[in-house]
């Protein structure tokens, strides 16, 4: 049941936080308003210290203010904690509604982190809900005072001046100031974000009719490139300004600049994403041609500068260069589509650039999955048959992949896709006999000795193991023969490994490819006809011996 003073104690604290709330509101600047929210935890809800810890544009958090002890302000304020140890905080403490409590018996595992802390000294707990000198307690703020907002900042506070944890209504309270301090700190910012919008606005358009100085130094000597666009009119998107880093970047003069827009220097590919850009404002990573013809990759963040009167009137864009990070994030696509020993393209990629070229609808006359197939279920194989139940749509851009017909010895012309099954002869045994070393280097020279030995467009792929797949476009049956022929002459050759010269064999079976199967029937198809040239080559060889 609710004691006597329990009422009293509500109303004091509303009190107490109706003030400190009014006096947020009658803060000026960002840096007024963190301090008035430091002092209102230690003034109006009766903590000894109080602690901001905003968050930073690079998503670490730093002490912007602190109240009740001038020596650990000095030592704290301005010092930063990285983000990954608050997160490890604000997860591992006990919720308190919004509030995270993390008591000495567990904190002690956050000693040695980075974020900046300090202790109250005092005496061990004699009760239960004592405050330890080593409990911590934290209130979050988020941009739309719910937890599911952005992050802008962790009031820390230590030890209420009664000595003990505090109840329901002391965290109710420190949850409700957390919540209007979140939103006094979003409006200090937005207050400041809109000053500053108006003092560029004037200098931008003072920059554009008459050259203002102070922004022409800004702009100029900016470390990453800078550029200013037209808005509107015949000359929508004509750049007006570039500074010298941009002209750096891209290799080219500032009287050179002037005579492009970016939809002229974007990417052939990146021209949708440069368009959607500049109409909306914000961020895109899209590619930009330097002068010698190469392409680099680049951040462009655009701002639309509007005039209140006549609407928006330029862009202001920033290009910073992201080639580096996107060579990492190409090198990792590289690495999960390819195989780590031979370079070449893997089992999935394999199958992905086979599958782009096959729909599940057959063109027009053409035989079904099914009918193409009849060689390999003579072999006892059932491949099943493809559903042709799809909707039109989708394919009416689509180049049917089409294919030989007729007997294996009869080349009727149909120059289609052809997938070439290898299968190496006598690998095992080099692995058995000499090592894995000595098998991988096989792979590798055969791996070598396959794309040699092809066109610049077609695929020589790992399926894994000692398995290879070709894939070649615009073949008839003689063509795919002969290239098998001459794939297998070019594996046969000593293979050279640690002074030793080593020989592998390799047997082909050709399938081909059109829409109405899928991959894996292409795949699984010659495969099987790699199996009967193997199995056929086997007989014709017992007979000769």
């Amino acid at each position: 049941m609710e004691t006597e003073s329990e009422p009293y104690v509500r109303l004091a604290t509303l009190r107490q936080l109706h003030q400190v709330v009014a006096e947020l509101n009658t803060a000026r600047s960002l840096a007024d308003t963190l301090q008035t929210v430091a002092d209102g935890v230690v003034n109006g809800l009766g903590y000894e210290l109080a602690c901001v810890n905003l968050v930073r544009p690079d998503g670490d958090l730093v002490v912007a203010a602190f109240a009740g002890n001038p020596a650990a302000e000095a030592l704290i304020t301005g010092r930063v904690g990285s983000r990954d140890a608050w997160e490890r905080r604000l997860a591992m403490g006990e919720p308190w509604g919004a509030l995270r409590f993390i008591s000495y018996t567990e904190g002690w595992v956050l000693d040695d982190d980075d974020v900046p802390q300090w202790y109250t000294e005092g005496p061990e707990p004699r009760f239960e809900d004592e405050w330890h000198p080593a409990d911590r307690l934290f209130a979050p703020m988020y941009a739309t005072g719910a937890a599911g907002g952005e992050l802008l900042g962790v009031i820390s506070v230590d030890r209420p001046r009664n000595g003990r944890r505090p109840g329901a209504w002391g965290r109710e309270a420190l949850q409700m100031y957390a919540f209007q301090a979140a939103i006094a700190i979003s409006n200090a910012r937005l207050r400041a974000n809109m000053q500053r919008a108006l003092v560029r606005l004037e200098r931008e358009q003072q920059a554009l009719r008459a050259s203002e100085e102070s922004f022409r130094q800004a702009f100029e000597y900016a470390p990453s490139g800078m550029a200013i666009a037209e808005m509107g009119g015949d000359q929508h998107g004509r750049i007006l300004r570039t500074n010298d880093a941009l002209c750096r970047l891209l290799g080219r003069p500032a009287s050179a600049m002037r005579r492009y827009s970016f939809s002229d220097l974007v990417h052939p590919e990146d021209i949708g994403t440069l368009l959607r850009t500049s109409a909306e404002g914000g961020r895109a990573e899209l590619r930009l041609a330097r002068r010698d013809g190469t392409y680099v990759w680049v951040s462009l963040r655009n701002s639309v500068v509007a005039d209140a009167a006549d609407g928006p009137r330029f862009l202001l864009t920033h290009v910073e260069d992201i080639e580096d990070r996107k060579r990492r994030e190409l090198q990792l696509a590289h690495r999960a589509s390819h195989d780590s020993l031979t370079g070449l393209p893997n089992s999935a990629e394999l199958r992905a650039r086979l599958s782009a070229r096959l729909c599940r609808r057959p063109h027009a006359g053409q035989p079904s999955a099914v009918d193409s197939l009849d060689a390999a279920y003579e072999h006892g194989f059932d491949f099943g048959r493809a559903s042709h139940q799809q909707q039109d749509e989708g394919f009416d851009h689509h180049v049917h992949t089409i294919a030989p017909q007729g007997d294996d010895d009869v080349d009727d012309g149909t120059k289609g896709l052809a997938v070439l099954f290898c299968d190496l002869d006598g690998f095992k045994s080099i692995n058995d006999r000499f090592g894995h070393h000595t098998g991988d280097a096989v792979l590798i020279e055969v791996a070598r000795r396959l794309t040699s030995g092809v066109r610049d467009g077609d695929t020589v792929a790992r399926l894994g193991g000692d398995e290879f797949v070709v894939l070649a476009d615009g073949l008839g049956r003689a063509d795919a023969q002969d290239l098998a022929v001459r794939l297998r002459n070019a594996i046969i050759p000593p293979i050279r490994v640690d002074g030793r010269a080593v020989r592998v064999g390799a047997s082909f079976g050709i399938g081909w490819a059109h829409c109405g199967m899928s991959a894996d029937e292409v795949l699984h198809s010659a495969d099987q006809r790699m199996y009967v040239e193997k199995r056929s080559r086997a007989k014709q060889h017992r007979r000769a011996g």
